[in-house]
């Protein structure tokens, strides 16, 4: 009853953070007069004062001092926060630049630009219906270039350098508070500098007689964190292939916000793109949820050949305790060393549709 309870809270947080993601197309267009950059500064500064004081009630602190004694993971931070500030900006121009519907399909494509980046930087194997996936999303791109009579140039930096922050997190593994903390103090003085400049220069729009543009643009820190913290609160309730099939609300909405609210236009030939795009995502989740249910079952296969044999062997063989009979089996039995460690509570996890590290925008 408890692990249900905790998966139901899970399932809203998660909800909450994705719904959040989806809708904040909503809320960048209330801070104009400003230009991207300037509301890219002061999401950067806001961003870390409201971290901090999360940081401060959790009391997690111990982490900075071994970020800054690994001059390695100490570089891959900078470039995540240099890749993370391209993807923000970009976003935030894109939904003020009537964008929406564009920007919506970079985070549809950025699972099958997940994957192709984990064939060519890692060098992972794709199953047919997983490259088959990654095929029509070219066709997509392709049928959509045509109709925009250019490449969809903000999806792909969208999808590219938000795949790229996604593998950069891989190697960092740290938390999700923790990293953004990090990553907005790497650029704290150069986007405090930056918002010190316009003012000096008489461009601010933060110091304008309007008190209400000043708080939300003071905002963009709670806009940023929230979502963040409700996904890492989902993230520990709930199975990541869950996870990962949530993770399409946030390019739902947005898309949704383009066409309905903003009236973006759609001509057939981007509908037909579109189209494609959610055939190879169906494709790649009915993959992902077949290969994690054929997980589950040969695990579950091998347990039970480990309990079996564990009884057997303790009754024939004293010598030999039940766990490492158990051990022996299940490896012969599912093939090797993953299902071994297995057995000793350390399961393999199911194969996911590419969940991000950090939800989009």
């Amino acid at each position: 009853m408890k692990a249900q309870t905790e998966q139901r809270t899970g399932l809203l947080y998660g909800f909450g953070a994705y719904g959040m993601w989806g809708l904040v197309p909503l809320f960048w267009p209330l801070l104009k007069p400003s230009g991207a950059i300037e509301i890219l500064a002061h999401r950067m500064v806001w961003s870390l004062a409201v971290v901090g004081v999360a940081l401060l009630a959790m009391r997690r602190w111990g982490w900075i001092r071994e970020l800054l004694r690994q001059p390695r993971k100490l570089a891959l931070t900078t470039l995540a926060a240099s890749v993370i500030s391209v993807n923000w900006g970009l976003y935030i121009w894109a939904v003020n630049n009537g964008a929406v519907v564009e920007a919506s399909l970079g985070y549809f494509i950025n699972p099958l630009v997940t994957i192709a980046i984990g064939v060519l930087v890692l060098g992972e194997r794709l199953r047919r219906a997983q490259w088959a996936a990654v095929g029509i999303g070219v066709a997509a791109v392709l049928v959509l270039a045509i109709g925009y009579g250019r490449p969809p140039w903000i999806s792909l930096v969208l999808a590219f350098s938000f795949a790229a922050y996604g593998l950069i997190k891989k190697k960092l593994n740290m938390g999700g508070v923790e990293s953004l903390a990090a990553e907005t103090a790497l650029l704290f003085l150069p986007a405090l500098g930056y918002l010190l400049r316009l003012g000096a220069q008489g461009r601010s729009t933060f110091a304008l007689d309007d008190p209400g543009h000043s708080w939300l643009l003071a905002a963009t820190g709670l806009v940023t964190a929230i979502p963040l913290i409700c996904f890492g609160a989902a993230a520990i309730r709930v199975p990541l292939s869950t996870l990962g099939l949530l993770q399409y609300l946030a390019p739902v909405f947005q898309f949704g916000l383009g066409v309905v609210y903003f009236h973006e236009a759609m001509p057939p030939e981007r509908w037909a793109g579109f189209s494609l795009v959610w055939v190879a995502l169906a494709l790649l989740t009915w993959d992902a949820l077949r290969t994690a249910r054929r997980s589950r079952a040969r695990l579950a296969e091998a347990g039970a050949s480990a309990a079996t044999a564990a009884t057997t062997t303790a009754a024939t063989a004293p010598a030999t305790t039940a766990s490492e009979a158990a051990v022996a089996v299940a490896a012969e039995v599912a093939g090797g060393a993953e299902v071994a460690g297995a057995v000793h509570g350390a399961p393999e996890p199911p194969p996911t549709v590419a969940t991000p590290a950090r939800g989009p925008a």
